[in-house]
């Protein structure tokens, strides 16, 4: 594998690299996550199950979230056998409407179904969510192996210090989970205007607002950026390869738009391709970077571009390992900065810390 890498990296010197400009693709945005997971060859599914309130709504809002590709309403982790619906009403079960979650960890991680979690329920409520009380409206995380027990315990021991009150988000393994009736299924969409104790608009809401990264005017930019970086950025020219030091640093952080600052790429998701550039297996978040096709040098390729500064930041081949997926997105150092976990909360980005997983 390295070797293929190193030969792409050899055959790439002898092409026009550092002024690389590719044709304009704006008319032919639209790869996004959806189209671009068909190159995706190695999709590594994972299950969790969430507890949020009526299963409902729960179901609803995850089904909408990129990368998830499953969800099932029913009931987890009570004191019998499959139950029906009145029997955990009425009759004292002791299970939760849960919702289990099939989720394709190449395109969303579980740091991220968590933040969605967080979004939509009362963390801190004990049996009740919205207007429905009762045990089986507790809210909970009920996972499947090992890792996903200590991302979730780190993700609720920081999240504990921004509430006063304790979590009320129970941490367990699934010991038992029953499929609802099938009218429970996919409720909200046979049932458009049926009850739903969340705001569903929240699932199309990025995790990263790009809002908060402004693009400066061109002025700033030749001023703020050196000359290879403006370049690769706003020409979308091409460094060569082993050039920069970010292709070998394997320091714990986030790496974020040189132009903006928005948060494009974590070190857990970096490996060594030996290809010369920077690689990653997957953006940040699934909706965090824009995709473009490129038909420039005389071949197609996939162009990879910063949502909120525009950046032209590399290209996404489909030969990465396939533990990771199988995606490389090869990105050019120039365009990154790389903010070091130890950093991250002095430089404003405390809120993506749960998405660096420690070693």
């Amino acid at each position: 594998m390295k070797q293929k890498y190193m030969l792409a990296a050899i055959l790439a010197l002898f092409a026009p690299l550092l002024f690389c400009n590719i044709e304009s693709t704006t008319a032919q945005e639209g790869i996004m996550v959806e189209k671009l997971s068909s190159l995706n060859r190695y999709r590594i599914i994972k299950t969790v199950y969430f507890a949020g309130g009526c299963f409902w709504g729960v179901e609803e809002y995850f089904s909408r979230i990129a990368g998830v590709v499953d969800t099932v309403s029913g009931y987890a982790n009570g004191k019998t056998d499959n139950p029906s619906y009145e029997d955990v009403c009425y009759h004292n079960t002791g299970h939760a409407e849960a919702v289990k979650i099939d989720y394709d960890e190449t395109l969303v991680s579980l740091p991220e179904l968590l933040i969605h979690l967080f979004r939509i329920i009362d963390p801190t409520s004990i049996n009740q969510q919205g207007n429905d009380r009762g045990v089986q409206y507790r809210t909970g995380v009920y996972y499947t192996d090992q890792q996903q027990y200590e991302i979730t315990r780190r993700f609720l021991a920081e999240r504990q210090q921004e509430y006063k009150r304790p979590l009320a988000v129970e941490l367990e393994p699934i010991n038992q989970f029953f499929a609802a009736e099938e009218y429970h299924q996919d409720y909200l969409q046979k049932n458009p205007t049926g009850y739903c104790h969340i705001d569903l608009s929240l699932a199309a809401k990025p995790l990263i607002d790009p809002a908060q990264y402004r693009k400066p005017d061109d002025t700033t930019l030749k001023k703020n950026l050196t000359d290879l970086q403006y370049k690769v950025t706003q020409q979308s020219a091409t460094e060569r390869p082993f050039s920069h030091e970010y292709a070998e640093n394997k320091e714990r952080g986030i790496y974020v738009d040189i132009v903006t600052g928005e948060p494009l790429f974590v070190s857990t998701d970096k490996f060594d391709s030996g290809c010369g550039w920077p690689s990653f297996s997957k953006p940040i978040t699934a909706d965090s970077a824009r995709y473009f096709n490129d038909n420039s040098l005389g071949t197609h390729r996939i162009e990879v571009r910063s949502r909120a500064g525009d950046s032209h930041l590399g290209h996404v081949f489909a030969d990465g390992p396939k533990e990771k997926g199988g995606l490389r997105y090869c990105i050019n150092g120039a365009a990154l900065k790389f903010i070091p976990l130890s950093a991250m909360e002095q430089e404003g980005y405390k809120e993506y810390i749960d998405l660096v997983e420690p070693q």
